[in-house]
């Protein structure tokens, strides 16, 4: 149970993460000054994969195409289009500082490590706020349909964490939108023949010869048949690991398999204790479910949280007795503004989540499962008036009716000439993975010639992700930093000639997957993938969720070995190997999600301390804020895989060194 602390310690590798010498606002114009470069003729001999169509990898495969490189791009999904970037609703950030309100790079920068609870690297944070403009231009380029003020500038709009606005948008459907002008860009390089597209596959394994990776293993989902593909390099751009808690905001093909192949082959896995809870989710309305919905946090620049002051009112809206409508001004209590004044509504996601379950457990949530808040927009709309509201939210307004089949924007009550219209309601959910495989700041993982991109790296976010932060990390990453960066790594490769996949490492990797496949399907037992699925995500949400404790973790980690021997000798998989077979798929992957919940629940053991998203209720200050422990814990975990699964992984340190910001408590009270 109890991890080995002299395995942690005594002769561990050194983590190099390569961060280049001088004051952090001059690092990354340094290393692109110093890089080595690959000339134009040298680059067409040069091939790189790229697994992920979402906007880390539908940026880095178009741009690397563009630049000259042979790319091959593999999607999950029948069409790049369909990745899962497009769910993105409220925008994404970017220094512009067009509302003239004080913003800045450095303001930028500060505000992501602050909101990271100062658990990210600095050198890494400083260089994507320095690239956030360049972003906005490019996608404008693109045509990316940006709201626009009534003069033609670009419109912002703020999200927590900050006090600018400097969150740029297209109504509800930014990731939408972003997505479609980086998959423009891809199918032109598609079309002039510098990428290969390979739609409908997964990675299943990555291929290591002589210390560097070299290509991949991928399933055609299709077809059912293993292929094998190689390459000078490779990029994984697959996103988080949310949905090992079954229900999240992610989309339900969204898994962790591509990063844990990596991991196993000897990547390291960085904080994967870092989950982030999103406040304004729908709450769930059963145990059916195959996922749940967001609604965007820009809703919280207009709409305000509350639940009632009185215990008797939550009582009886949990009877159905009453509607929030029912409630008047004087008896709500709006606890964000009440706790947090300087911020109000806009705290980050972390503080808001945390404060909306410290409210429910105490007895105020406000539906039949007591496991609710009210998002409120009758305030706004007695100011501004519906047509200005639904201008700037109606999508995200008709969504939500089409789901609860409650429109926000009706009038619902008058009391004493006040009107009050229908609230939302909303509760945390699982929704974004701030840790990730460990990457350098080269964006390279500790196998060499493997790099990983967006959200499936660790790099930028700390222990919290601020909103509209996450578009900004993958465009960053696959736009303006790796190409730089694999170059750096690609110049000493141009001799290499291209691979063959008829080598003793494709044919090992090769029967080790397929080996893994026949195993699967050769269990022959009585349950469902999702019925042992949802049990896992049950374990994960009650004992690794919101609030964590040593005895929750020690427990998740017994109950998830358990859960291993019953999916490993119990599963049932219907059809065979031949062609499509979709619960197959969703085995292989189970097995993956399996493997990462324990990770999770060996990190968050190890971290005894609450930051951001961690949040262990033995570190807690008398108010209920998290409270770190920067003495012992100021360093990124990095855990390296031993053996099989059923090892507990070692842990390597790699300390956090700040130079321009000071560490301090956060605080958004004032």
């Amino acid at each position: 149970m109890e991890l080995d602390k002299e395995k942690t310690i005594n002769a561990q590798p050194a983590i190099d993460s390569k961060i280049p010498e001088g004051p952090v606002a001059e690092k990354w114009t340094n290393y692109k000054a110093h890089q080595k470069l690959v000339n134009p003729a040298n680059k067409r001999r040069l091939d790189i994969i790229v697994v992920g169509t979402g906007l880390a990898g539908a940026s880095a495969a178009a741009t690397l195409g563009e630049m000259g490189f042979n790319v091959l791009n593999f999607c999950i999904q029948d069409s790049p289009r369909r990745a899962h970037s497009i769910a993105a609703q409220g925008g994404i950030n970017a220094a512009k500082n067009y509302q003239n309100d004080g913003d800045s790079v450095y303001r930028l920068f500060y505000d992501t490590v602050k909101g990271g609870d100062y658990r990210a690297r600095e050198a890494n944070v400083y260089r994507l706020a320095e690239v956030s403009n360049n972003i906005i231009d490019q996608c404008v380029a693109q045509g990316v349909p940006f709201a626009r003020e009534y003069g033609g500038l670009l419109a912002n709009r703020s999200f927590g964490g900050a006090q600018v606005s400097r969150t740029f948008y297209a109504k509800g459907q930014t990731g939408q939108q972003l997505l479609l002008g980086a998959y423009s860009s891809l199918n032109r390089q598609i079309a002039a023949g510098k990428v290969k597209s390979y739609n409908r596959y997964e990675m299943h394994d990555v291929v290591i010869i002589d210390g560097r990776a070299r290509g991949i293993i991928a399933k055609n989902l299709v077809t059912g048949k293993l292929e094998r593909f190689a390459a000078h390099a490779v990029v994984i751009a697959t996103g988080g690991y949310g949905n090992t808690y079954f229900l999240s905001t992610n989309a339900m093909a969204c898994n962790v398999s591509a990063a844990m192949a990596c991991y196993r082959k000897g990547a390291y896995f960085a904080n994967p204790a870092y989950v982030q809870i999103h406040p304004t989710c729908i709450p769930r309305h059963g145990d059916k479910q195959s996922k749940l919905t967001l609604m965007s946090e820009s809703l919280r620049n207009d709409g305000r949280i509350w639940v009632p002051k009185n215990i008797e009112d939550a009582k009886r809206l949990q009877a159905g007795e009453i509607k929030g409508s029912d409630i008047p001004e004087e008896n709500r209590d709006y606890y964000l503004e009440r706790r947090y004044p300087a911020f109000g509504n806009l705290v980050p996601r972390d503080v808001a989540s945390r404060a909306a379950k410290e409210r429910c457990d105490k007895g105020f949530g406000v539906n039949n499962t007591g496991q609710a808040v009210f998002l409120d927009f009758s305030e706004a709309i007695n100011r501004l008036g519906i047509d200005v509201i639904r201008q700037r939210y109606g999508n995200l307004f008709d969504m939500y009716e089409e789901i609860t089949d409650v429109n926000p924007g009706e009038l619902a009550n008058t009391i004493d000439g006040v009107n009050y219209y229908n609230p939302m309601m909303i509760y945390p959910a699982i929704h974004y993975t701030m840790g990730g495989i460990w990457v350098d700041y080269e964006l390279q993982t500790s196998v060499k010639g493997l790099f990983a991109i967006g959200e499936c790296n660790f790099s930028d976010h700390g222990a919290n992700r601020l909103g509209a932060s996450a578009l900004m990390q993958g465009l960053a990453d696959g736009y303006f930093v790796l190409p730089y960066t694999i170059q750096n790594y690609l110049s000493d490769q141009i001799t290499v000639p291209h691979f063959s996949t008829d080598t003793p490492e494709f044919d090992r990797a090769e029967k080790e997957v397929q080996k893994r496949l026949d195993d699967l399907m050769a269990i022959g037992g009585k349950r469902s993938v999702d019925s042992i699925h949802k049990e896992l995500g049950n374990i994960m949400w009650d004992y690794v969720g919101m609030a964590r404790t040593k005895q929750s973790l020690q427990t998740a980690i017994e109950k998830i070995k358990e859960l291993r021997k019953e999916f490993e000798t119990n599963l049932f998989i219907p059809g065979t190997q031949d062609g499509m077979n979709n619960e197959l798929d969703k085995a292989f992957r189970l097995r993956d999600f399996i493997t990462m919940g324990e990770l999770m629940a060996y990190d968050a053991l190890n971290r005894e301390e609450s930051c951001g998203g961690h949040f262990r209720e033995e570190h807690q200050t008398e108010e209920g804020e998290a409270k770190r422990d920067d003495e012992n814990f100021f360093y990124v975990s990095c855990w390296k895989y031993e053996v099989d699964d059923t090892k507990a992984p070692t842990l390597l340190k790699e300390p956090l060194h700040y130079e321009a910001i000071k560490v301090q408590t956060r605080n958004y009270k004032s």
